[in-house]
């Protein structure tokens, strides 16, 4: 079953290509009808698993997974699949990178001296020059990483256990997350959603980032205390941030990261799921369950991803 608030019945048509052998639904069958062994799951309703008999996995259409973590309706004893897919990393990676390499090299700030027909020269610099610091070293950080390293900027990893990645610093823990963010350049989080996680990017941790520093969030909006990151640029502690994501989706009209000057917005799309890439992997995952083969990607719900 395809579970998703998007356009599930696209989905249905890649996966009836790809498993031809089995019924594709795209809405909750009840609690009557017979088993439905796998669902593919965005952000559906209330209501959806709870009117699903006999689920055996769940296999999510997007790369955070706190949303089915926390879901009620969901079995503890039902595994969930993370989304681990080459394109979104692909995706991702780009973005970074674009939002990084705009703000290194004063990319915005010359767009708008053009609209005052100004010409400044500013201050460049090489990627040599800078420190950015990122967190996260999983399928989504690791790319990242390693797109960094290559670009010549002095790189650091952060990670819960702290995965090394050739040619970026590695820290770990509490106290390695401290000398992690100190004087950096530019901060990036990869981080998932988790009670460790949350408000993590906070007044403290930016004040150990290097003056004029530029945090870019594509992760979770949760992750950023919103305040403190408008305090942080209107001192001019930060000089800019590019944010993604945030606590309430769409951002709300009235929310101040639309109107800020050093902020810029997208519209959750820096890595978005590419559905024939996302088929085939998950077509994969329910033909190795079928053969009895361990699904791969396995959620630790006590972790939190």
């Amino acid at each position: 079953m395809i579970a998703s608030s998007g356009n599930p019945e696209a989905l249905a048509e890649r996966f009836r290509a790809t498993l031809p052998d089995y019924e594709i639904l795209t809405q909750a069958p009840g609690q009557d009808a017979e088993p439905v062994p796998y669902v593919v799951a965005g952000k559906p309703g209330s209501g959806v698993f709870a009117a699903t008999p006999g689920i055996k996995a769940i296999l999510s259409l997007n790369a955070g997974v706190e949303h089915l973590i926390a879901n009620p309706e969901i079995a503890a004893d039902v595994p969930i699949v993370r989304l681990v897919d080459q394109e979104l990393a692909l995706g991702m990676s780009e973005w970074v990178l674009a939002e990084i390499l705009a703000w290194h090299r004063n990319l915005g700030a010359y767009q708008a001296a053009q609209a005052i027909t100004e010409w400044t020269p500013l201050k460049e610099k090489l990627a040599r020059d800078r420190t950015v610091t990122v967190l996260g070293a999983g399928a989504l950080g690791r790319p990242v990483v390693e797109h960094l390293v290559r670009f010549g900027f002095h790189t650091r990893v952060w990670s819960r256990t702290g995965r090394e990645i050739d040619g970026a610093t590695a820290f770990s823990g509490q106290d390695g997350l401290a000398d992690a963010v100190e004087g950096a350049d530019v901060l990036v989080t990869l981080l998932p959603l988790t009670a460790e996680t949350e408000n993590l990017i906070n007044a403290a941790l930016l004040g150990r980032l290097a003056d004029g520093a530029f945090v870019v969030n594509p992760a979770r909006g949760a992750q950023i205390v919103d305040d403190d990151l408008i305090a942080a640029l209107d001192s001019g502690k930060l000089s800019g941030a590019a944010l993604d994501v945030f606590r309430t989706e769409p951002l709300p009209a009235d929310h101040p990261f639309w109107r800020h000057p050093k902020i810029l917005v997208s519209p959750h799309v820096a890595a978005p799921t590419h559905a024939d890439s996302a088929v085939t992997q998950m077509t994969e995952a329910i033909r190795r369950h079928e053969r009895g083969d361990p699904l791969p990607h396995l959620v630790n719900r006590d972790a939190g991803y």
